[in-house]
């Protein structure tokens, strides 16, 4: 099971795949009594899957096999004991993928030449996810964080670590030449290794990013360079070793106090936008400005889902059981947005009552 998502991955899962390319999506509980209907449902909608491949003409009898096989072996990846808001698994030809995600999908099976990656978009968005970095003179740690906790990331040369021991140390104290660790050239290179190794990823995937360490630490990485503007720095010995919970701890306070002001920055800028006309409120005027690529800031509350229909060109409220209902439309509209460059702010639920739930922000 795939335990967390990059803004490459996702580019890479919504390029075409030869046909059938499988997407299965399903609500799940964390808690019991409601999570033992999960293990039924997935298996129903298995079964569902493998009748729709079995019934399509256009799926060669090869390939089918080799469906269901993947389809099987995706399955058997999942973890429904520790399951979160909802599943997504992804099938195609020589590949599957198997998604947790914390934010609620719709129940679905489909067979097309793309992975329906709306629910997986919108998610990944709705993490807010954040770099940790954690600094010791001898470990810097990366870490890969969300609302859900923290994990250490290893790749592009994290972690970057060495030894302290000094071969000369004895000389060198007995003569008076011994150098505070974080004062020595040694050190300095050191971190400046860490510092080009950590503005690479934040380059490729820009998040918030928090540097964790000790106040002498903390300052020698300063003199090193800027690691960008949004960078926030912890003063918190000890963790660069983690463990995880006690950096994503570490984090907590600070990454609450940094959203509540972003909640605020972005009321300021809808008010903004409302008094030069460049506003729009409420799902339907939303998703007309999406299409036509006018957003350049989307507000969503975190939990909002609507089940739509359209009509004349326009959203009208429906019922989950109503002919064309549509049910992911929030997840379909961030998705749409982010493919125009918009920005995305998730806020907490009444934050955009006034607004319709969703609101955005105008380029014109």
């Amino acid at each position: 099971m795939n335990p967390s998502l990059t803004s490459d991955q996702l580019a890479e899962l919504r390029r075409p795949r030869p046909y059938p390319a499988l997407s299965l999506l399903m609500p799940t509980h964390r808690r019991e009594p409601e999570n033992a209907q999960d293990p039924v449902r997935l298996r129903n909608l298995v079964a569902q899957a493998e009748k729709a491949l079995t019934n399509d003409p256009d799926v060669p009898r090869e390939r089918r096999g080799e469906i269901v096989d993947r389809l099987r072996r995706a399955v058997a990846e999942v973890d429904l004991a520790h399951a979160q808001d909802g599943l997504v698994i992804f099938v195609a030809q020589g590949e599957h993928h198997v998604w947790p995600v914390n934010r609620s999908v719709p129940e679905r099976v489909v067979l097309a030449d793309t992975f329906l990656t709306r629910n997986l978009v919108a998610a990944h968005a709705a993490e807010q996810p954040y770099w940790a970095v954690a600094v010791a003179a001898d470990r810097v740690s990366l870490w890969d964080g969300t609302l859900e906790g923290a994990t250490e990331y290893s790749g592009d040369g994290f972690p970057h670590a060495r030894s302290l021991e000094d071969p000369d140390a004895e000389r060198k104290q007995r003569i008076g030449d011994l150098p505070s660790t974080f004062q020595d050239e040694a050190t300095r290179r050191f971190l400046r290794e860490a510092h080009d190794k950590l503005r690479a990823v934040v380059a490729r995937e820009p998040r918030p990013l928090y540097v964790i360490g000790s106040a002498t630490a903390l300052a020698l990485l300063e003199e090193v360079g800027p690691l960008g503007p949004g960078a926030v720095t912890i003063e918190h010995g000890g963790l660069a070793d983690g463990p995880a919970g006690a950096v994503a701890e570490a984090v907590e306070p600070v990454r609450t106090a940094r959203e509540a002001a972003s909640t605020a920055t972005v009321a300021a800028e809808l008010e903004a936008a409302r008094g030069r006309r460049e506003f729009a409120g409420g799902l339907d005027e939303v998703w007309q400005a999406v299409q036509e690529g006018r957003v350049r800031l989307l507000a969503v509350e975190e939990h909002f889902r609507a089940v739509v229909r359209e009509e004349g060109g326009h959203l009208e409220p429906a019922d989950a059981d109503q002919e064309g209902a549509r049910d992911d439309m929030v997840d379909e509209i961030v998705e749409q947005a982010l493919e125009r460059g918009a920005e995305i702010r998730f806020v907490p639920d009444d934050a955009l009552a006034g607004q319709g739930h969703i609101a955005g922000v105008l380029r014109y």
